[in-house]
């Protein structure tokens, strides 16, 4: 993934392009492909000067669509929305370059201090550092230092991180003065002599802006810092723009069985939209293909299987009584079991291959869902017991949570089991696994059946795979609260960091998870069961669409 940084300022009239022209040139010299790009267009029917500019100066030959994300009355008539355009922009974008300079918004539309949150919220989704360009025309001193601070404060409270400071337009005789101010606060630091007002349509005037920045700039250490920079904010947006960047780069094949509900068919239409998976939905064919069309949705895409259809039955009914004829199931009954649940029939066509994977539970409880994939898919070797977790995407990190929708009373053995599925599926999806077996106790300040049931299953964890980051019993504050780590369980690899968190029983864990999503507003995808041969994956049977098409993306991640 290439490099990237990310250029703001506080005010409007910041001249933020020419710090944003003289980092390229400087880039430039150390790496072949520089691109740039600009999250959000000024306001406005006229061309994006600067943005030209930028693009006439980097390395690519890119179309000025690839360079751009969203105007600013799209995102604000829906954040959200813009957000993922931007990602998906940059995305594709980055994977062209070594490195992107990514050019702010100009401060001309948004009220009050509103603007510069919304740069800090764009570069954390993008995960790019950023270099704040302050006005050294009029600010200087105790209030340059003031201005910066508050600059540091707003980043950071909307997960950003500041790597680099740079004073614009200064008199030439306070260049010094200016950097001394801002290096106090421990940043890589410069200023910028004034240039004058600068005709952007003229290249001799660009020219010389950049050459008045190379004079009073030294890049060397914002490029380290952009180098160096490591961050461990992952926001709900980044991690589903990544799963579908993984959903996309393999193309699974996932069955959906329940092809009765609405909100089924506007999923399956989504997910071909995106391009994240092929997709099948079982029902009746002509009911499928009337509904969508009263639906105003194109399903044309998607791949719709008669689950009455002879042919599949019959194939299914006697690869099942093979499967289940020491259980005394016949042919005759397996062809019964087969017309009279989807689920099955779905569970069939993942077992024999022609669907990589299943989503079901929107109208069928999770039982319906989990037994057939019990009974035809089975098991992992060295897997004694199915569980699911929970992605819970934070405002600036995503946690997973097991078990919390499947077994209620794990025994020890089977807690330490969950905990080893669920470091696995945290590391499938790019989460470094730190695991904390939750209890009311840490360590041992309190005591009981249920802690020593956790301490065993610690134990056994750490017995079964000794190098995974594990520890426990911990309190949930103890377990992702650094201050409270060092208080309660100092020298702890896992306390204060986890990553994963797994619960004693299902009360806790489904308890924990729901009052996590709707009190903090966590995006809670899931639940993802583990354990499975193949992967079959349950809803909530009041699962919105967008669940039932993260569910479909996770899904086929996990068929990769």
């Amino acid at each position: 993934m290439a490099r990237s940084i990310y250029i703001t300022s506080v005010e409007a009239d910041s001249a933020k392009s020419i710090v944003a022209l003289g980092l390229i040139e400087a880039l430039k010299r150390q790496h072949e492909r520089v691109g740039s790009f600009r999250p959000v267009l000024p306001r406005g029917e006229g061309a994006d000067h600067a943005m030209e500019i930028l693009e006439a100066r980097d390395s690519l030959d890119a179309s000025h669509d690839l360079h751009c994300g969203v105007t600013y009355a799209t995102w604000q008539s829906d954040p959200e929305a813009a957000l993922v355009r931007i990602l998906e922009r940059f995305e594709i974008l980055q994977r062209q370059c070594d490195v992107v300079v990514i050019h702010g918004s100009d401060f001309t539309d948004l009220p009050g201090g509103n603007e510069l949150s919304m740069n800090a919220t764009i570069a954390a989704n993008l995960g790019a550092p950023m270099l704040a360009v302050l006005p050294g025309n009029h600010l200087a001193g105790s209030q340059l230092a003031q201005s910066a601070e508050l600059v540091l404060s707003t980043v950071a409270a909307s997960h950003g991180t500041v790597i680099a400071l740079v004073a614009n337009r200064c008199q030439p005789a306070a260049l010094s003065a200016q950097v001394a101010t801002l290096s106090e606060l421990g940043l890589p630091s410069a200023a910028v002599a004034e240039y004058g007002e600068i005709d952007l349509a003229s290249p001799e005037n660009v020219q010389g802006a950049i050459d008045t920045f190379t004079a009073s700039v030294d890049a060397a250490p914002f490029i380290a810092a952009m180098e160096n920079f490591t961050t461990t904010v992952l926001t709900p947006a980044a991690f589903q723009a990544g799963l579908l960047t993984r959903a996309k780069a393999c193309i699974r094949h996932i069955v959906l069985p329940e092809g009765e509900d609405d909100r089924i068919l506007e999923a399956a239409a989504k997910v071909v939209e995106l391009g994240a998976a092929k997709v099948s939905i079982l029902g009746e064919v002509p009911a499928m293909t009337a509904r969508a069309k009263e639906l105003g949705i194109d399903l044309s895409g998607a791949d719709l299987v008669d689950p009455q259809d002879p042919e599949l039955i019959d194939r299914f009914a006697t690869e099942f009584a093979k499967l289940r004829a020491s259980k005394g199931v016949t042919y005759e009954d397996a062809v019964a079991t087969f017309k009279e649940s989807k689920t099955y029939f779905a569970t069939m066509m993942v077992h024999l291959g022609l669907a990589d994977g299943m989503v079901s539970g929107a109208c069928n409880t999770t039982a319906d869902t989990i037994r057939p994939s019990f009974q035809i898919i089975k098991t992992m070797p060295g897997v004694a017991i199915v569980s699911s977790v929970f992605l819970m995407a934070l405002a600036d990190r995503v946690l997973v949570f097991g078990d919390c929708a499947v077994n209620p009373n794990p025994t020890p053995d089977q807690l330490a089991g969950i905990a080893l599925s669920s470091a696995k599926t945290a590391q499938a999806f790019g989460i470094e696994p730190r695991v904390a077996m939750i209890s009311y106790s840490t360590g041992t300040s309190g005591a009981g059946p249920d802690v020593d049931a956790v301490t065993e299953a610690v134990a056994l964890a750490q017995q079964a795979d000794p190098d995974l980051a594990l520890d426990g019993p911990l309190q949930y504050d103890a377990a992702v609260v650094p201050k409270v780590a060092a208080s309660k369980r100092p020298g702890s690899a896992v306390a204060g960091q986890a990553t994963v968190l797994i619960f004693p029983d299902l009360n806790t864990g489904n308890a924990v998870y729901k009052a996590v999503q709707r009190s903090a507003g966590a995006l809670a995808v899931g639940p993802v069961l583990q354990g499975l041969n193949k992967p079959v994956n349950d809803l909530s049977r009041g699962a919105l669409v967008e669940d039932i098409v993260n569910t479909v993306i996770i899904t086929a991640c996990q068929a990769a």
